[in-house]
């Protein structure tokens, strides 16, 4: 069984477990539970985004403090740079404090489409520099002009010779400045673990040496060389390794050394992309690096080559966006349901007679003890087995296995309260039958879209109750009408949550690190919407929600999907009296996800 869920491994000193409680290690240190409390006290149900802007910032200076210590450590003569990129998240919830946040370190932002380029013009800090990658057109490119023209630093990054004719065009066709020219790399050199595709020579993206070589004539052919300012290169998301960016700062840094002795004076720039990883798991380390040896590695390596190659040492660009992100948004979900239910002890109701091995099993319920729990586990699992293929062959009725069931679960379920903590290995040798099933009012395709895309990890505690030690194996459903909507028990990674009466009490579930990219790339499926979310922010040692958006109603998601919604609500109304639409109308008012486990009351 894993301690504490892992919150050493990925918790980053953001959260701690005290009393029981999932708190928040800042300020006043507020359980989470006590927050969603507040939250649901204002009638927001379902699912809660819950941010919190201060971890955002501690990432922030975080990464700036790292490679300033860095370079003044090495004598570095560049400087450290760094933007965000938009496509991790984009939501003005987010994107707003992280500016607010940023602007003192001059922390910018990247874009990689239009829309992403005019929140960057709309929000971006004045002094605070703009990348932007990704395909470009002629609208895209003359954007970049116009953002120049207001006073933005902006570097316009090309994916292909056929954008900085583009670029060329557009300088000649209009009296706006011209922002900077970045060409972006295909190295040879990939990058390690789920995205190492975004490296390499077959990459998506990228110019390659004969290319480079062409650009280069280009704006000097055009008298464009002085806007000439930066290499960009990408090998890969999420990096758990750091030798292949080693490989790739040398490739890059050649390339650089090379085009500033060709004449590219004021190319002074080296963008490294994204690719610091974020710890999702909570079983162990999958990052085998340190931001001191990130940074480290990098300085080092551009230092040497700069010397080797008698160039300025260039300044330094990162667009990490996950490292930024991931750990300052949790995903709250409260449990509707336990599937075990059925097999309480009240629904047990043995015969007079009863089958020999329903018989032995009711003694080993009542026998058992720490000495045996093992034993009898396993013993209760046999049996069970052999009840089923009884009442397959006809020998024992429905009711026989019914007691047959509820007898093996109470037994097991013994077991485990009794064996201690180091025993839970023999757990994972057990059928996955005994497994809980727990009810999560979410759907895992809008809130968790890369756990069903690519099965991501992401940590998992429960809020509550941490002072107890955990028995279930669980398995998580969400509510979606979909079979793809689980988080299935894994016996190498188990989840381990608590049996609890959810008649009596509440239980929420924590997915934590889910900042990078869940939010936009989530679905709706089955119509779902974003969750409730809320700013958690401090003020003066107290606790103060801001910005909460409730999760979409159900008519705004159909409206959402191009549905006429008044005829909608005309054709409801059809043979209704007033009473029974004016529920119905509030229906329509409110959002998708459940409310409770409940029984319809006419009254």
């Amino acid at each position: 069984m894993l301690d504490n869920y892992g919150i050493d491994i990925w918790g980053d000193n953001n959260f701690l477990i005290e009393n029981g409680l999932a708190k928040v290690n800042y300020d006043c240190k507020p359980s989470l539970m006590s927050i969603v409390q507040e939250v649901r006290e204002q009638d927001f149900k379902g699912p809660l985004l819950l941010r919190f802007p201060h971890i955002t910032k501690k990432q922030i200076s975080t990464l700036y403090k790292t490679f300033s210590n860095t370079i003044h450590e090495y004598n570095y003569k560049g400087s450290f740079n760094a933007v965000f990129p938009l496509k991790v998240n984009q939501l003005p919830t987010f994107i707003q404090p992280l500016i607010k946040s940023g602007e003192k370190f001059n922390y910018g932002l990247e874009a990689g489409s239009k829309a992403e380029l005019i929140i960057a013009m709309t929000y971006n800090n004045m002094n605070a520099p703009i990348t932007v990658n990704g395909f470009k057109d002629k609208e895209m490119v003359h954007l970049a002009f116009i953002a120049r023209s207001k006073g933005h630093n902006i570097t316009l990054i090309i994916e292909g010779l056929n954008e900085l004719e583009t670029i060329i065009e557009v300088q000649k066709q209009t009296s706006l400045p011209c922002p900077n020219i970045g060409l972006r790399v295909r190295l040879h050199s990939g990058g390690s673990g789920i995205w190492a595709k975004s490296g390499g020579i077959n990459s998506k993206f990228g110019l390659t040496s004969t290319e480079i070589l062409e650009a280069y004539e280009l704006v000097e052919k055009n008298n464009m060389i002085e806007f000439l300012t930066m290499i960009h290169f990408h090998i890969g998301s999420d990096m758990n390794s750091i030798k292949p960016l080693k490989k790739a700062l040398r490739e890059a840094g050649h390339i650089y050394a090379e085009l500033k002795n060709l004449g590219a004076s004021n190319l002074n720039n080296i963008n490294i992309g994204g690719g610091l990883a974020v710890e999702y798991s909570a079983y162990e380390r999958s990052r085998f690096y340190s931001l001191r040896e990130f940074a480290s590695d990098v300085i080092f390596t551009l230092k040497d080559i700069a010397k080797q190659k008698g160039v300025e040492e260039p300044n330094i660009f990162t667009e990490s966006g996950r490292f930024i992100s991931a750990a300052s948004t949790v995903l709250v979900t409260p449990v509707l349901e336990l599937f075990s239910s059925e097999y309480e002890l009240e629904h047990l109701k043995l015969k007079e007679v009863n089958p020999p091995l329903i018989h032995e099993l009711n003694e080993l319920f009542k026998d058992i003890t720490k000495r045996t729990a093992h034993e009898y586990m396993h013993d209760s699992i046999d049996h069970m087995e052999s009840l089923l293929t009884l009442f397959d062959l006809g020998y024992i009725d429905l009711q026989d296995r019914s007691n047959a069931e509820i007898l093996t679960h109470q037994i097991i379920k013994k077991a485990i309260s009794l064996l201690e903590i180091d025993d839970f290995q023999e757990l994972r040798k057990l059928d996955e039958n005994i497994q809980e099933k727990y009810l999560l009012n979410f759907s895992i395709f809008q809130s968790l879209p890369d756990y069903w895309g690519i099965k991501q990890e992401f940590p998992i505690m429960p809020l509550t109750h941490l002072d107890k030690k955990p028995t279930r194996s669980a398995s998580l459903w969400d509510i979606t009408c979909d079979s793809d909507g689980e988080l299935p028990f894994n016996s190498e990674k188990p989840l381990y949550l608590h049996d609890v009466n959810l008649n009596k009490e509440d239980y929420f579930l924590g997915f934590f690190n889910v900042g990078a990219y869940q939010d936009t790339l989530g679905m709706k499926h089955n119509l779902f919407s974003h969750p409730t979310e809320v700013n958690v922010v401090f003020k003066d040692g107290d606790v103060v929600l801001e910005k909460i958006i409730e999760s979409q109603t159900i008519i705004d998601i159909l409206e959402d999907i191009d549905y006429d919604t008044q005829d909608i609500k005309e054709k409801l109304k059809e043979n209704l009296d007033d009473n029974t639409f004016d529920i119905l109308e509030k229906y329509l008012n409110e959002n998708s996800y459940l409310k409770t486990i409940w029984s319809y009351n006419d009254e």
